[in-house]
């Protein structure tokens, strides 16, 4: 088993391009007017960044700045700098308040307005805003890294064998990208997870992508169920990655029921209690309609369950009734901008609630004679018009034999 997943995983490796991304700070930059010396920024995940550096110029330095910002952020923080008598600065940013995604890159570089009036600006700098509050260790292939600190080398190698796995189930209908690289993140508990989430004011969920930097979070406890856990939600977090890496700025425009469900359908190992929670549900009329799954799912943890359960299966549905030719056409279709409802009625032909019925009817069993009678419609009208005929030939002859004996009267 072993040697058969170590396969799956170089036959992708081989298959896509392999990039190198090199992170490396300068250790002095030199601009017109000024010199940065050792730029540094060093992350206390959930607390703060310690920024410093040693600003030389070739006049007195009247003020000096840090701009920093997220690497995907548009708006730039802006802090005054007490320049020391040999050029040194330092400051000290808040992360507890202002906070940036873990393990999301920062941007930050250096102003300087000397005494001759003239401002200066260094060339920029990032660090990664790791949580460094744990000993991570890492396995790569290629361009994908697995980090982890709970659990041996098996355990590791065992994450990077799912994800291998995952994407060689994903690449018949989601593009395969490894030109960046992709990091996966394993926490042994859901505490030590949902605390990272908070810390980076991301909400708490099972599992979380910034699809944005390629990076996975996921809490897998080592032990005889890590495999499963592995193999169920690996696969479902890189598909949101390969998901927004295919559909670029046009991800955010797909409906979530769509998203989710497609992630979820690529899971190696699904979640078993997916089919209890819809048969539950179906029996108690609490299905949710697909129709409020568009934007985003519920906010409480039992009826986001019954999202992913019903997403999962619907996307099946549509997968299993319309190909995935038919997936491929409800992507598209969203990426020109059309609304949940009616993107579905121009990629499927059938709108959003009556696919959600024919789902209901054919998979979850729901309104059984009325599904009965439809089937049945195609054989009920050909017997009323092989019926039909005689009996209007009938009617048709006595009507005339009356015509006729009138006429002869």
């Amino acid at each position: 088993m072993t040697a058969t997943r170590n396969r799956i995983l170089q036959i992708i490796v081989v298959t896509l391009l392999v990039a190198t991304l090199s992170l490396k700070p300068k250790q002095a930059q030199a601009q017109e007017g000024i010199v940065v010396e050792n730029p540094k920024a060093v992350p206390d995940f959930g607390r703060s960044i310690t920024f410093t550096a040693k600003i030389k110029a070739s006049s007195p330095i009247q003020q000096a700045s840090l701009l920093f910002r997220g690497i995907n952020e548009e708006a730039t923080r802006v802090e005054t700098l007490q320049v020391a008598e040999d050029g040194s600065v330092n400051f000290v940013y808040d992360a507890s308040l202002n906070v940036f995604p873990p393990f999301s890159w920062v941007v930050y570089w250096f102003q300087a307005t000397l005494s001759d009036g003239k401002t200066y600006t260094s060339e920029p700098n990032r660090i990664q805003y790791n949580d460094n509050r744990f000993p991570w260790r890492e396995v790569s292939q290629a361009n994908v890294t697995v980090h982890w600190y709970a659990g041996d080398d098996s355990f590791g190698t065992s994450a990077l064998n799912s994800a291998g796995a995952g994407m060689l189930s994903m690449k018949d209908f989601i593009p395969l990208s490894l030109t960046e690289p992709l990091h996966i993140y394993i926490y042994s508990n859901v505490t030590d997870l949902r605390d990272t989430m908070l810390l980076g004011g991301r909400e708490w969920s099972g599992g979380h992508a910034h699809a944005d930097l390629g990076v996975v979070l996921v809490a897998i406890p080592p032990g005889p169920s890590q495999l499963t856990e592995m193999e169920s939600k690996i696969p479902h977090e890189l598909a949101h990655i390969m998901l927004y890496r295919a559909l670029g700025d046009q991800y955010e425009k797909q409906p979530a029921w769509l998203i989710e469900g497609i992630a979820s359908m690529v899971e190696i190992y699904p979640n078993p209690d997916y089919d209890r929670a819809l048969e539950i549900a179906s029996a108690n009329n609490t299905l949710i309609p697909i129709v409020d799954l568009c934007d985003s799912f519920p906010a409480d943890s039992g009826s986001a369950f019954l999202a992913y359960a019903q997403s999962q299966s619907f996307v099946t549905y549509i997968r299993d009734s319309f190909g995935l030719s038919g997936l491929s056409r409800l992507t598209g279709t969203y990426s020109e901008g059309f609304e949940c409802d009616l993107g579905v009625t121009k990629a499927l032909g059938a709108s959003l609630n009556q696919l959600d019925a024919r789902w209901r009817e054919n998979v979850l069993g729901q309104n059984r004679t009325g599904v009965a009678l439809r089937n049945l419609l195609p054989f009920l009208l050909l017997l009323v018009l092989v019926l039909i005929v005689p009996i209007w030939g009938a009617i048709d002859l006595v009507r005339q034999k009356r015509k006729h004996a009138a006429q002869s009267k």
